[in-house]
Parts: C-alpha cells; structure tokens; sequence
C-alpha cells in the first residue's frame, strides 16, 4: 500500500516537474523594476496517501541576481509559517548581492514549525531599474530509496514606485 501511495506520488511530482517547465518556457520577458516584494511559498512537509502521513522535507530559499548591470540589495528575507506567524527573520541588516551572484536560506528537514503552507517574504531594490531577481524554492526529502522533490517560484505582490528613500 505505501509503496503504491509512493509511485503515485513520484507520478505527480513528475508531471508537476514537466507542467512547470512548459510554464517557464512561456515566461514573457520580465519588466525592469526599482524593487519589488515577493511571496515565496515553501513546504515543510507535505502530506501522503489517504491518512495524509507527513513527509518531511528541506527546503532552500534561492536569490538569483540574473543581471550583469550591478548589484541589488536584499532589505528583507523573512520566514512565515502556515498560520502567517513569523518564524524568523534571515537578516540583520541588508544584504549586497553582486551581479550574477546569488544566496541561499536553507529550512531544515528537522524544522517542522513552517508547516505546509510556509512562506517566505523577499524585499529587494535597487538604485536604477534593473533585470528583477529570480526568486524561488526548492524542496526535497529522500527516505529508504525513495526521494521527492520540486520547487515553486516566487510572486510579486508589490513593486517599488521608486520615489521613496526607504
């Protein structure tokens, strides 16, 4: 039985792995911004099989600048859990990211505070308009021989108007 409620599984992941694809090759060319706020969802476990047993998973927050024009600054990295509590806040004081650089935030597969609906909120700007980060989560969990995982992009909830000094 588990066995079975694993391949069914693993056939999920993999056409979520083959939608997701299908859906960045018809990402439109991103629009330069001065900043922007950006929801990241993040699984810290997801559920299996019809007694919705818990699968554990780690997950890596990654921050990608893509553009070759200079740098960004990272002003907020924070970690939400499933009822919108803060968890954590990733950083003390904001964060240069080099062009072509990037970062990473690691949620452990033993931190099982976030729950199935954690998130992560991103707040970036920049002193010009730029090429925006690409801002996304990877999960994963291996267990005996059996392995999951997948990722999810982050979503603009609001853009910088580039007026304010903040």
């Amino acid at each position: 039985m588990i066995e079975k409620n694993t391949c069914r599984i693993a056939a999920l992941v993999v056409l979520y792995l083959l939608l997701a694809q299908a859906s960045i090759a018809a990402d439109p060319p991103m629009a330069r911004s001065v900043g922007q706020t950006v929801y990241v969802p993040i699984y810290s476990h997801i559920y299996s099989g019809d007694r919705e047993r818990p699968v554990y998973l780690a997950a890596t927050l990654s921050i990608r600048n893509v553009q070759s024009e200079g740098a960004i600054l990272i002003t907020r990295v924070a970690y939400y859990n499933s009822d919108g509590k803060l968890l954590k806040n990733y950083l003390d004081a904001p964060l240069e990211l080099p062009e072509m650089a990037s970062i990473r935030y690691v949620v452990k597969q033993s931190d099982k505070e976030g729950g199935s609906g954690a998130n992560f909120i991103v707040e970036w700007r920049s002193p010009r308009k730029v090429v925006p980060p690409l801002i996304e989560s990877v999960m994963i969990s291996t267990q005996n021989q059996q392995g999951i995982s997948f990722s999810s992009r982050g979503r603009v909830v609001s853009e910088r108007d580039g007026k304010s000094q903040k």
